[in-house]
């Protein structure tokens, strides 16, 4: 049985240090060797996999499930929060028809229990932001702001806000185009013109990254950026 495996981690650091992706390469290591199966490729993507419209920001997966369907085989993924913790997200796969096993819960699981899984797994997260907001709330009726310093009332750090709003859309500028810079580089070192790149993205369902179209002035801004 061949499988295509998927990774995932949420931060950049994650990615390039190699931490909790050796642990989820391990873990479906074991599992393929276990049942007889073969990957025959990995895609590692490093992206939140919060929101339901995640897999707009996930061209890395896209990619997986193109080529899942193209070799008519599934994705094997070591925990179900490695896709996401969104029942809609979740069933959106699904509705893909391209199927998914994930190591922790076997061969065998029927379809229904993943939708019950991401439910309490979205439950879960749910709950952790509401404990982290009262908590900040808590901290801030102290006089204390998320960084320990004292909160003065009617200074809202305008500037610093909007500095850090900028940073933040330049990471994830620079973090998308660290994930699709591997799929485009293959292209472009077999001789495809950026024109051929764009029709090749297009065709393998990978978003760009304002979920628009992909054109050759995309490609090149995103091998610039990421390069």
């Amino acid at each position: 049985m061949q499988m295509i495996a998927y990774l995932r981690v949420s931060k950049p650091k994650q990615g390039r240090d190699g931490l909790g992706v050796e642990a989820q390469r391990e873990t479906i290591r074991l599992f393929a060797g276990a049942h007889d199966i073969e990957i025959v490729q990995e895609f590692v993507e490093v992206e939140t996999g919060k929101g339901f419209d995640a897999l707009e920001r996930r061209p890395h997966l896209a990619a997986a499930l193109a080529d899942a369907r193209r070799r008519k085989c599934a994705v094997l993924v070591s925990k179900l929060d490695r896709l996401s913790r969104d029942v809609a997200f979740i069933s959106g796969l699904m509705a893909r028809r391209v199927p998914f096993f994930i190591c922790d819960f076997g061969l065998d699981v029927d379809p229904f229990m993943l939708h019950v899984y991401a439910a309490v797994a979205e439950k879960e997260r749910r709950m952790i932001g509401e404990r982290t907001k009262a908590a900040l709330a808590a901290a801030k009726a102290r006089g204390v702001t998320r960084a320990g310093k004292p909160f003065t009332i009617g200074n809202p750090r305008i500037d610093d806000a909007r500095g850090a709003a900028l940073a933040a859309i330049r990471n994830e500028a620079d973090r998308f185009a660290a994930n699709v810079a591997p799929l485009i580089r293959p292209l472009r070192d077999q001789g495809l013109t950026l024109a051929e790149i764009a029709g090749a993205l297009e065709a393998r369902g990978v978003a760009s990254a304002r979920g628009g179209s992909w054109t050759p002035g995309r490609v090149a801004k995103t091998l610039r950026r990421a390069a």
